[in-house]
């Protein structure tokens, strides 16, 4: 028999989006919360394993802890925003059952594993990328020195055995829909702009796109590009339809679902009989026949990374799209009745207060059904973090208030963090204000008592982080005039 694993999304932040199935973890403006998909795949390789979802089933550290007690080994998805706390919540989970072996995987270990090692002596080993067969194995009695892809201690060293290639039979993994049905409530999931409740999956692994800021290619998804056959996504389709006949949508949470044409539109003519609700991840290089193929399948929702609407920032982050191909695409969407999230980032490289201005008119010219304005952050591991180290420009290492919020760490010359963090408020006011905007939302609110509801709580929340970060404005402003004003006043004392 294998080791008894918990395979563990770790408590945090109160409303933390965490490591295990988010792209860009911190604690949302609205309580929001991805599947746990990567966890999802090893626990069906496992008998008697356990996923456990933490933050979106509101299970405390302590009962974390005490759950531990059941187990032989953990294996345990960290965070960059989510280190600390899960330090001190592992030496905990060690003191109550010393014997328990834990593993740590995520971006963190994979950018930095000799210290994390070296951070946290309650960790046995870390995997570094794709983790799950050496997960696996080890839960299996595999020697540490045999298990490719990770790092461990020997002898008061750190060992990294070799780079294990990427998974790439991806028709040969389980099912992460069975884990989910075994193991999680579908209904504590939600995310304000997909229909509740949903479930997420993927179909493919990786990325080729080269966005200097993205996270998951770079740490541990990788850039080359796997699929899953559509028979494969389809069968398990048909059978999450039966597990939940309640579910309103079904979301493909790839890197970039749709950036192969002839597979997406052989996957759609093969999902299409199913009658299934779907949205997905999109590109704004994705043409108006692939559109209309996933349109005529089912699809409802994008979510499309526009990031910026100057084309200098485009080309500074290597997005591989232009302004005008984002028009388009968006034009072609809308002629089809899928309805676009649209994804936007402030404070990139080349930002200033004036290619803010040029986003936020681009934002209101593109008119997406709802929309996501984040701060830029730069993840250890990426070529985003390697360019504002370099220069100057990381104000903190870290990337959240002491709540798990986003905030500013960068900061150009002429363009505060205060200044980013402002305009992120003023985008989301200038865009959801505008006439058009406010009618969609009050129209919702008026004919549906659920998203009535829904509205509601999310208004409650978003103004409540919007208070605590003007807060946050006004005292680095403060604390900016105080340090100019001290300089001053030692220069003339100097004279």
């Amino acid at each position: 028999m294998p080791l008894k694993t918990l395979f563990l999304n770790p408590p945090s932040f109160e409303n933390f989006d965490g490591g295990a199935g988010s792209r860009w973890p911190a604690t949302r403006e609205i309580e929001s919360y991805w599947y746990p998909v990567w966890l999802a795949y090893p626990a069906g390789m496992l008998e008697d394993s356990r996923l456990l979802d933490a933050p979106s089933h509101k299970v405390t550290a302590a009962e974390t802890i005490e759950i531990c007690k059941q187990y032989e080994f953990l294996v345990l998805f960290t965070s960059t925003a989510g280190w600390p706390g899960d330090l001190l919540l592992v030496g905990k989970i060690k003191e109550a059952n010393p014997a328990i072996k834990i593993a740590f995987v995520g971006p963190p270990v994979t950018v930095a594993p000799a210290r994390a090692l070296n951070d946290c002596p309650h960790i046995d080993f870390v995997v570094r990328r794709e983790f799950d067969f050496a997960t696996v194995e080890f839960a299996n009695g595999k020697p540490l020195a045999e298990i490719a892809g990770i790092n461990y201690r020997k002898d008061g060293q750190i060992v990294a055995t070799p780079d294990r290639p990427p998974v790439e039979d991806l028709d040969a993994m389980p099912h992460a829909t069975d884990i989910y049905h075994r193991d999680l409530d579908v209904r504590r999931y939600n995310v304000p702009f997909l229909l509740h409740p949903y479930v997420s999956l993927y179909t493919t692994r990786g990325c080729p796109a080269q966005c200097t800021f993205c996270l998951w290619p770079q740490t541990l998804s990788g850039h080359p590009w796997r699929k899953r056959s559509a028979d494969d996504i389809v069968a398990e389709m048909k059978k999450a339809k039966e597990y939940w006949p309640f579910v309103k949508e079904f979301f493909f949470d790839d890197d970039t679902f749709n950036i192969q044409k002839a597979r997406t539109i052989e996957l759609c003519e093969k999902l299409k009989p199913l009658g299934l609700t779907w949205s997905c991840t999109s590109r704004v290089t994705t043409d108006y026949d692939t559109l209309k193929a996933m349109k005529d399948a089912g699809c409802r929702l994008m979510i499309v990374g526009y990031e910026s609407g100057n084309a200098q920032i485009l080309k500074n982050i290597k997005k591989g799209a232009t302004v005008e191909r984002a028009r388009q695409f968006t034009k072609d969407a809308h002629k089809l009745g899928l309805v676009i999230h649209g994804d936007f980032i402030l404070g990139l490289p080349g930002e200033t207060h004036d290619t803010i201005r040029e986003t936020i008119n681009f934002a209101k010219e593109l008119d997406c059904e709802t929309i996501q304005v984040s701060v830029a952050h730069a993840f250890p591991g990426t070529e985003l973090y390697e360019f504002v180290k370099e220069k100057g420009y990381l104000t903190a290492e870290s990337m959240v208030d002491d709540d798990g919020h986003q905030m500013a760490h960068i900061e150009y010359p002429g363009l505060p963090a205060d200044d980013v963090i402002e305009a992120v408020h003023r985008f989301y006011d200038e865009y959801y204000f505008r006439p058009k905007a406010a009618f969609r939302i009050l129209y919702k609110a008026a004919f549906t008592k659920e998203d009535r509801a829904r509205l509601y709580k999310e208004a409650k929340s978003f103004l409540k982080l919007r208070r605590e970060r003007n807060k946050w404005v006004k005292a680095k402003r403060r604390d900016d005039a105080n340090a100019i004003s001290a300089v001053a006043s030692a220069h003339v004392g100097s004279d």
